[in-house]
């Protein structure tokens, strides 16, 4: 497994510094160049270069191993063994020149993520972990928070592309700012999954992800001791439709919050425009 992890921390790093240097020439020619999936979702050359080489060298170290990559470029293949790509996961942050994107990998064996690697180019930060090895920032070892309260913690989520207006995250988003120190959304889920994971923040939530969205953020929580479900409570899958990770000392009481908003029985109701 240990050369798996390292792969993953190779690849990322590799794919991470070709899309450090696609924001520099970005910034010096000040200018937005992006393409639209569908209607709202937002491609850049930036996450086709990245992902190309990241299929390249998975496909060079390991040939019978299937791929799954957001812009379509891995194919899925029969194989025990699975890699999910995020070739610039935040591509909208990216595309405007806000600082909060990365590259993200991870392996699953049997649908079981065993390694998975987050790389933030802009800070120069790499999450790694690999099943029951632990969880690492720049090989410092990772613990989730100590946070006993929902009214002690610093929270975050994120919301749809398109459909928004379809969306009811508002009344989780809603309650949970009512409650804790705030809500963060900062547009990039493997970062806020790596984020819980170094204790910086104690609670994250969303609708819709895809596999490679949480897949290697998924794993380096549940390895630095957090826990995860979906948000009423099954356990996690990557094909979940939604999903919780927290440090564990608070998991139960936001369930019930959950299971109360759910319900419509919200403490804080959404005020009136007038």
């Amino acid at each position: 497994m240990a050369d798996y992890l390292e792969s993953a921390i190779a690849i990322a790093r590799e794919a991470g510094l070709l899309v450090r240097d696609f924001a520099a020439r970005r910034d010096q020619a000040q200018s937005k160049t992006f393409d639209l999936k569908g209607e709202f979702d937002l491609v850049t050359e930036a996450d086709r270069a990245s992902e190309a080489l990241i299929v390249q060298r998975l496909r060079e170290r390991f040939p019978h191993h299937s791929v799954v990559a957001e812009e379509g470029s891995g194919g899925r293949r029969s194989s025990e063994f699975c890699w999910y790509v995020d070739p610039v996961d935040g591509t909208t942050n990216f595309a405007h020149g806000f600082p909060v994107y990365n590259v993200s990998l991870a392996l699953a064996r049997h649908g079981e993520v065993i390694a998975g690697a987050v790389y933030d180019p802009t800070r120069d930060e790499m999450f790694a972990a690999e099943r029951g090895g632990g969880a690492f920032l720049n090989h410092r070892r990772l613990a989730v928070s100590q946070a006993a309260r929902i009214e002690d913690c610093l929270v975050a989520t994120g919301f749809p592309s398109r459909k928004r207006h379809l969306n009811v995250n508002v009344h989780f988003y809603y309650q949970l700012a009512m409650l804790s120190h705030g809500v963060r959304r900062a547009g990039a889920a493997a970062i806020d999954l790596a984020y819980v994971a170094a204790g910086r923040l104690d609670v994250f939530w969303e609708f819709g992800l895809n596999p490679w969205d949480m897949a290697a953020g998924a794993l380096l929580v549940a390895e630095a001791g957090g826990q995860l479900s979906t948000m009423s409570g099954e356990p996690l899958t990557l094909d979940c439709p939604h999903l919780l990770v927290t440090n564990g000392r608070v998991h139960a009481e936001v369930l019930e919050l959950f299971r109360r908003i759910y319900a419509g029985k919200v403490d804080y109701p959404l005020p009136a425009l007038s």
